[in-house]
């Protein structure tokens, strides 16, 4: 053999080791953390994320970890689990539960970045973005819910149940929200009094009901909450108990027997947040990712549950309703 002939045997034997050594190198597998108040994976949203993430080629123990961090409704326990988190280190955070969440998320940490698929009905006056369009930090996501919607569920329900005069809020005082000032309002121009009740726990919402009733409410209005959405079941069934119609923001609710809802579909948020984590494990920025708000909101009626209440819904509010149960 000649010397020439050598040496390109040498280069073909080491360019095949080069190439077989890269593809025994295995795929790099991403990390995201989720850090949520709710007590378990397995809702309607964590379940429309991780749709999103398999839709956009992500597979679970293949070329994705997904790190949960679930409180159970102990805020309390939410910093040291985003502590964690940030020890791992995960690549990218998606934080559930409105802006108290996303806000402890964004205190520990400046640089992992931080998708909140409910980020409040005002991100940037909760302090986590510059501007919606430009968040200019390591967070972006969505906005959880308009604030003018309050307003609006007020006086939908206020259609449906014509001779309502008192309304009970649910409101979970660990989730502060201007949605609840908005709410205020809303009741001084429609003549209603309203009665606040504070609920911080699943175990007192039973005794929010009963303060509710005893405080002369005749029917309910469920202010936004993660807390509440994921304790939904329970909610419907004690206002059909206590016979009080009742109005909440997302769709869950009226498929779960809840008599109105209208917003936003939170399901889709998530969804949607799987295709901001993409782009950001692609190389995108956060705070070049514009946080965006929702533009399509239903509203859905439940005549199985009026019916059950004894009660008639007027033509004016089923020639609005988006979809009507029956």
């Amino acid at each position: 053999m000649t010397r020439w002939a050598s040496c390109w045997l040498a280069i073909a034997i080491s360019a095949a080791a080069f190439s077989s050594a890269t593809a025994q190198q295995p795929a790099k597998v991403f990390h995201i953390g989720i850090l949520s108040p709710a007590p378990a994976a397995s809702t309607k949203g964590f379940d429309a994320f991780r749709n999103g993430l398999r839709g956009l080629g992500y597979i679970e123990h293949a070329n994705i970890m997904i790190e949960y961090r679930l409180a159970a409704w102990d805020y309390g326990r939410l910093p040291a689990m985003a502590a964690d988190l940030v020890r791992l280190p995960v690549d990218v955070i998606v934080t559930d539960g409105g802006p108290r969440v996303a806000s402890i998320a964004q205190e520990a940490t400046h640089t992992i970045p931080i998708v909140a698929a409910t980020a409040g009905a005002d991100p940037v006056a909760a302090g986590l973005a510059m501007s919606l369009g430009h968040p200019g930090g390591n967070l972006t996501g969505f906005a959880g819910v308009n604030i003018e919607l309050s307003g609006k569920r007020l006086q939908l329900l206020k259609g449906a149940v014509p001779g309502v005069t008192r309304v009970g809020v649910l409101r979970n005082p660990d989730n502060p929200s201007s949605t609840l000032r908005a709410t205020e309002e809303a009741a001084r121009t429609l003549g209603l009094e309203l009665r606040i009740v504070e609920v911080a726990a699943p175990d007192k919402i039973s005794a929010a009901f009963e303060a509710a009733v005893s405080g002369g409410a005749e029917a309910v209005v469920v202010l936004p909450d993660a807390m509440f959405w994921h304790e939904r079941t329970r909610i419907v069934s004690l206002a059909a108990k206590h016979r009080l119609p009742a109005i909440y923001e997302d769709r869950e609710y009226a498929t779960d027997g809840g008599l109105l809802t209208y917003g936003r579909d939170v399901s889709e948020q998530f969804r949607l947040a799987a295709g901001y984590v993409d782009k950001i494990l692609k190389g995108a920025k956060p705070a070049d990712l514009p946080i965006q708000q929702p533009t399509r909101f239903q509203l859905v009626v439940n005549l199985k549950t009026a019916a059950a209440l004894g009660l008639t819904i007027p033509l004016t509010i089923l020639d609005l309703a988006d979809e009507v149960i029956e």
